[in-house]
């Protein structure tokens, strides 16, 4: 049997990967990078499938940057070079059960990454499966135009990371991040979405390093038209809201913000999706400042 994708359906409720766009974790700047890469869905991010069953997400990723920002936004390394690919595969499972009223959906997060760093003469690389991220969340349909999403999803310190390295595929922390994403679409005419998640941070125990908390909220916006069709433009914004810790002690002046605009176009097939993004960032406080690219196609599993 195969599970019909609503038109747009991207399943972008979940947080996808737990590959950062800086994955990076440069020595005492672990405030660089976040667990979650930042500004990646787009279009229907709070539609849930009306049909039960599995659903299969794959995403390409291409980001560079060559520049690190520091607090007033000066380059804190005079030679830098960041680039980052990865492949990633989610797997989604809607239930046919209901709780407080909204539809019952899970998933887990599969990322394979390949990072290369350059910083004031230094090179590392790194490559291998990242950290991997599970999802509890619930759907909704407030009318036929607009739709929303309920999520708690976990970041889970499964990627390969050694203290001694500029680039690392995983993190070594655990992440805990609640969201609400809603949705307003429509075949021909208008279409919005905006996405709010909030990061909680556990200590890195290699390390003793604690990055602060972060909000986070992707968005895009677009015209549908010939009801396959949607062309716009989607970013992010981001704000680090807490200190970050080392061995206890507050690192002053080091909170992260960030933002990115950038042109999107979507496809919708029939029972399949496809999409693709650039984005660049720009008014960037103590992280990477670069710009990323994406693909993404979502179908139907046939069970």
């Amino acid at each position: 049997m195969h599970h019909k994708l609503p038109h747009g359906m991207g399943l972008p409720m979940f947080t996808i990967l737990n590959l950062s766009l800086q994955t990076t974790t440069l020595q005492a700047m672990e405030g660089a990078g976040t667990s979650y890469p930042l500004g990646l869905e787009q279009h229907m991010l709070g539609a849930v499938p009306v049909e039960s069953g599995f659903y299969n997400l794959n995403y390409a990723q291409h980001y560079t940057a060559n520049r690190l920002r520091n607090n007033d936004g000066s380059k804190a390394a005079d030679d830098f070079d960041l680039r980052a690919e990865a492949i990633v595969t989610r797997l989604v499972y809607v239930s046919d059960k209901q709780l407080l009223g909204g539809r019952v959906a899970g998933h887990v997060v599969l990322p394979f990454v390949s990072l290369d760093v350059r910083m004031n003469g230094q090179t590392d690389s790194d490559k291998g499966i990242g950290d991997m991220v599970f999802g509890f969340g619930l759907g909704y349909d407030y009318s036929s135009k607009l739709h929303a999403a309920y999520v708690i999803d976990i970041t889970a310190p499964t990627g390969r990371y050694d203290s001694d390295k500029l680039a690392n595929v995983g993190r070594n922390y655990w992440v805990a991040q609640p969201l609400a994403a809603i949705t307003y679409a429509q075949p021909e005419g208008f279409n919005g979405d905006m996405k709010i998640m909030y990061n909680f941070n556990f200590e890195n125990s290699e390390t003793d390093y604690k990055s602060g908390q972060e909000l986070l909220v992707d968005y895009d916006f677009g015209w549908g038209f010939a009801k396959r069709w949607v062309v716009g433009a989607g970013g992010y914004a981001y704000w680090q809201t807490t200190d970050d810790h080392i061995h206890g002690k507050k690192v002053h002046d080091n909170k992260a913000r960030a933002f990115s605009i950038g042109p999107s176009v979507k496809y919708d097939g029939n029972g399949w999706f496809f999409s693709a993004k650039w984005q660049k960032d720009f008014r960037v406080r103590n992280r990477t400042e670069g710009s990323a690219f994406w693909l993404k196609i979502a179908l139907p599993l046939p069970f």
